[in-house]
């Protein structure tokens, strides 16, 4: 013989409606794009932001060292990253700039910003490596020194800054990579939109309360009896 009561619930088994409160208090899971996404961003950011202060700190230490010959003997001459070049110190201000301006513009904008980035970076290694080698700010400095418009510079020796220069570069031309592998899917500094780039609906504008002192006296400027009813 079969009982119509039904058996008693146990502990073990869960409450389907608290189940779903609790599925709608934790909010939508994040998926596998929005993580990717998110990770991107906070790589680009810091090897942008990284990148671009290597390089304007390398440009203003000593690349190269060596001497001039004057009328008292040998003289020592060195000469900064901006004196050899000012290549990598300029494009990592517009790579900083171009870093933060992706976050400002959209489509094809982000795309030509991005790429912008990604040159600022590979500008910055090239110029780092050829002015590795140069010595023609030291030679103009031994002319100057000697006064001799002839005269160039003797023991010549240079810093590893240059590289730390290049290296920056690298830093930030993976930062323009990532932006334009993945900068469509990063959000947009903008008011009107939510992370998943669908517009804010626009709040409703209250009409106005023909009660109020204002509103009274908006209606006489205008030639209207307040008093009388509509």
């Amino acid at each position: 013989m079969t009982s119509a009561v039904p058996p008693p619930r146990t502990d073990a088994q869960p409450d389907p409606a608290k189940a779903a409160k609790a599925a709608e208090a934790a909010g939508p899971a994040e998926t596998k794009e929005q993580r990717g996404s998110r990770r991107s961003i906070a790589a680009a950011l810091l090897l942008g932001a990284v990148g671009a202060a290597l390089a304007l700190l390398a440009s203003r230490q000593t690349w190269a060292r060596g001497t001039a010959s004057v009328a008292g003997g040998d003289l020592p001459l060195t000469a900064s990253g901006g004196d050899v070049t000012g290549v990598p110190a300029a494009l990592a201000i517009v790579g900083l700039a171009a870093l933060v301006a992706i976050f400002a513009v959209r489509r094809t904008g982000r795309v030509l910003v991005s790429l912008l980035l990604t040159l600022s970076g590979a500008g910055t290694v090239a110029a780092a490596l050829i002015g590795a080698g140069d010595s023609a700010a030291l030679d103009e400095k031994a002319a100057t020194a000697s006064g001799d418009a002839a005269a160039t510079i003797g023991g010549l020796s240079h810093t590893g800054w240059p590289y730390a220069a290049a290296a920056a570069g690298v830093l930030l031309l993976l930062a323009g990579l990532l932006a334009l592998t993945y900068g469509r899917s990063w959000p947009a500094m903008s008011g009107r939109y939510e992370r998943d780039g669908a517009p804010r609906p626009r709040k409703a504008r209250r009409a106005p309360d023909p009660e109020r002192p204002e509103e009274l006296w908006k209606a006489l400027d205008r030639g209207e009896d307040p008093t009388r009813e509509a």
